[in-house]
This record gives C-alpha cells, sequence and structure tokens, in this order.
C-alpha cells in the first residue's frame, strides 16, 4: 500500500478521542476501510517507540465480526479496537498490547507468543489455544478448550469456561474468575489451573493442591498483569497429580497452615 492510499485510511490524530484506555491516540485506522493485509502492513510501518515503556497508540475502528483479524502481529504498539472481531483474531501475534472493546469468535491469540491482549467481552471456543508466551485476559466469559495445547504465557478469563479447559496444555498458567466445566485439565502436563468458582469434573490425573506461596506470587502477578482486582488466596490451584507427587516429593517448599 503506498503513502497516498494509506493516508486515505490512517488519520494521524492527537488527544483521548476514543475513550479512557488510550491516553492519546497518535495514528487511527479504519478496519472496515481497508483489507486485512493493507491494516496489518500499515501498523507495522509505525516507527516504534524508543522507550520500551512507552508504547505508540494506534486506534483502530470498523471492527464488525470480521475474521482472521489482525494475525501475526509483531510490532511493538498499543493497540485500541472499537468493536467486535470474528474468530483467530490476533493469533500469533507477539509484542503488541492489544485491548478490545467487544467480543471475540473461536481461536483468539491461537499461537500467541508475546504481549498482551485484553478482550472486553466474551471470548469462543478455543481461547489461547497453543500459545506460547503472553497474557490473554478475556473478561466477559470463553467457550470450551479454552488454553488447550498451551505451551506457556497466561490467560485469565474473568467469568465462566466452558469443558476441558486446558486440555494438552505443556506450560503456562490460566486463571478462572468464574466457573469450569467438565474435565477440566485433561491430559495437561507441568501447567496450573486456578480456579475461584466451581468446577463440573476434573479430568482423570488432575487434582486440586494447596495453595504454594511461590504459586500465590505467581497469581498475584498475573491478576495485576491483566488490569484485574481480585485476592490470589480466594482460588483453589489445579495440577496434575504427577506434578503434585513431584512437588511433595522435592518438599523444597515449606507449608504451613494453608486453610
Amino acid at each position: 500500500m503506498s503513502s497516498s492510499e494509506s493516508s486515505k485510511s490512517a488519520t494521524k490524530i492527537s488527544g483521548s478521542s476514543l475513550g479512557d484506555l488510550l491516553a492519546s491516540v497518535q495514528h487511527q485506522f479504519a478496519m472496515d476501510k481497508m483489507s486485512l493485509a493493507e491494516l496489518r502492513e500499515a501498523i507495522h510501518e509505525i516507527p516504534a517507540s524508543a522507550d520500551d515503556q512507552d508504547l505508540v497508540n494506534v486506534a483502530i475502528t470498523g471492527a464488525n465480526g470480521q475474521h482472521n483479524a489482525l494475525m501475526r502481529l509483531d510490532h511493538p504498539v498499543r493497540l485500541q479496537v472499537e468493536g467486535s472481531l470474528g474468530d483467530y483474531a490476533f493469533a500469533f501475534s507477539s509484542q503488541a498490547d492489544v485491548r478490545t472493546t467487544g467480543g471475540v469468535g473461536h481461536g483468539v491469540a491461537e499461537g500467541m507468543i508475546g504481549g498482551t491482549i485484553r478482550v472486553r467481552g466474551d471470548a469462543g471456543d478455543g481461547a489461547g489455544a497453543a500459545m506460547s508466551g503472553g497474557t490473554l485476559a478475556v473478561y466477559g466469559n470463553a467457550g470450551h478448550r479454552c488454553g488447550g495445547a498451551m505451551r506457556g504465557g497466561g490467560i485469565f478469563v474473568r467469568g465462566d469456561v466452558g469443558d476441558e479447559c486446558g486440555i494438552g496444555a505443556l506450560g503456562g498458567m490460566l486463571v478462572i474468575g468464574g466457573n469450569a466445566g467438565h474435565n477440566l485439565g485433561d491430559a495437561m502436563n507441568n501447567v496450573t489451573v486456578f480456579v475461584r468458582g466451581k468446577y463440573k469434573s476434573l479430568a482423570p490425573g488432575v487434582t486440586e493442591a494447596p495453595l504454594r506461596k511461590r504459586e500465590t506470587l505467581r497469581l498475584g502477578l498475573l491478576l495485576i498483569n491483566a488490569s484485574i482486582r481480585g485476592d490470589s488466596k480466594d482460588f483453589r490451584r489445579i495440577v496434575p497429580e504427577a506434578m503434585l507427587a513431584a512437588e511433595m516429593a522435592g518438599r523444597g517448599e515449606v507449608n504451613p497452615h494453608w486453610r
């Protein structure tokens, strides 16, 4: 896309025209007036800030359920997306700090490598599937197989999740602020799930375990990173039985009164 074409869809603006989440919008793009490839290219062409703590603020308007939107983002920018998105939003993304005002479809942040994605709505099935890093925060509910096959990173769901949360996960941490469905933690390994509500059933091979100080600190940091208020002590810890057995055998931490 040429610079003249880009200027028709991108506007350099100042101030806080899109609400509280962005203190100063520096670029604005209309998703409904550009192809997804053009939008991704335009975002990647924005010069990165010299300060890692002061990312360039970009507003995205015109989101109305587009599938495969903003996939493979690999640029240190802060995005504010106004509206809802369809399936596979932000899949395989890294570096970006993303905030959406609407819900998303299936496979949000699938294969995510790094960065932060905050969804101010519900997510479909497979949220954060196969992600290896970063933080995904869903401020509504998420569907089935949330965190399935994840390899690292952290997922926070403020509301409820469906069945088979964490299925086949090999690393990372999942935090469920509400309730979980059936078969929680099926075939997961070296993964910790924190649940504040109830679960319908645990998968074979996983169990509740006492909260340890180290895990409480990790959970507290994830809550802060996801901009979630809450006390880590309100959650229960779900781990593979083999992982708990290794902890008990190692006895690397003194367990005081947990309950």
